[in-house]
């Protein structure tokens, strides 16, 4: 399988490898495959054999402080399989060369439940109805978040709970389990017609309950409570971050900003992204706002935990708000209550 179009602005350090030793020709790499470790080549040759083109943008992004960056608009066709067969087959004994490959074809297998995309979620959730309960944990946290939503939303209320416990609590599950299961769902449902497994946790729960409905929420959350009260706090701390505040209208934000101490405010926008320092600017007064800019441009290095609990104690001034019913926060929004 093959990698989707790279994001100039989001390549990973190996993604920048590859793309500069694609672009370098088979006999410079194989001369840097030489000075590597083999799990260091089968890092790096697994990534290569999933690029087909490199867009201009990616070269510029990789390439602008080595060489003159590529004009020509046309993206670069590089044949990245074929490029690393022939590069490690010049590189390295027949032995090692054939392990690598042995390994590419592993990651080119499909990725679990992939086909999933094609099928309506109230079908797949009937026959989920039945199975058991830490299957199904397992099979939603293979799917995309939406599409586990929908399918837990269908599910009969009283197994709701347990299952997303069982989701929050899931370790990493075998690659062989899971495409066992896959396969054996795939033929149930029919030859629908992608790859490492996912884990589950608090984190692949929490991206499914930020699309549930709040009747699904309550019946998940009570469960968890009554089983594992410590991980309620857990899991409604990752519903709602500091980020999240941004998507608050004006005058509520406003309502924020005055339970929020000017200290904890310049803490809290040391990593904030540029769409909430400018939502948090736009709500101060011009003066408030140039002094808070002064105060972030003369601050020295700070603890990332001090700007985190910053930022955590503003978030919890929001939820002290929406418990009084003063805003609103959470999915769609937030707005003054009146």
């Amino acid at each position: 399988m093959k990698t989707d179009k790279l994001d100039p602005q989001n390549l990973t350090g190996i993604q920048k490898a590859a793309v500069f030793l694609l672009t370098m020709g088979e006999a410079y790499t194989s001369q840097i495959f030489r000075t590597m470790t083999d799990d260091e080549i089968k890092m790096l040759a697994n990534v290569m054999a999933q690029i087909d083109q490199i867009s201009p943008e990616v070269t510029k992004a990789v390439m602008e402080d080595f060489v003159a960056v590529f004009e020509d608009e046309d993206r670069l066709l590089v044949g990245g399989e074929s490029f690393v067969r022939n590069v490690v087959e010049k590189s390295l004994v027949r032995e090692k060369a054939e392990r690598i490959f042995k390994d590419i074809e592993e990651n080119k297998r499909e990725v679990p439940f992939n086909w999933s995309k094609e099928v309506n979620p109230a079908i797949l959730a009937g026959y989920l109805a039945t199975e058991h309960p830490q299957t199904i944990a397992m099979i939603l946290t293979h799917l995309p978040p939406e599409t586990s939503s929908e399918i837990l939303m269908a599910l009969p209320a009283e197994r709701k709970g347990d299952i997303a416990l069982r989701i929050a609590k899931l370790g990493q599950v075998s690659d062989e389990v899971v495409r066992d299961v896959d396969e054996a769902l795939r033929s149930e449902i029919g030859n629908i017609g992608s790859g490492s497994t996912k884990s589950g946790g608090v984190e692949a729960l929490v991206e499914i309950l930020n699309s549930v409905d709040k009747a699904t929420e309550d019946a998940v959350m009570e469960k968890i409570e009554e089983e594992q009260a410590d991980m309620v706090d857990e899991i409604r701390k990752l519903m709602f971050v500091f980020e999240d505040l941004s998507s608050l209208d004006d005058r509520g934000m406003r309502e924020v900003l005055k339970k929020v101490e000017s200290s904890q405010l310049t803490l809290a926008m040391k990593t904030a992204s540029e769409e909430m320092k400018k939502k948090i600017l736009s709500n101060l007064s011009s003066r408030a706002a140039e002094m808070l800019l002064e105060d972030l441009e003369v601050m020295g290095p700070v603890k990332l935990s001090e700007v985190e609990a910053a930022q955590q104690a503003i978030v919890a001034a929001a939820k002290e708000l929406e418990a009084e019913g003063t805003i609103t926060l959470g999915k769609g929004g937030g707005d003054v209550l009146v």
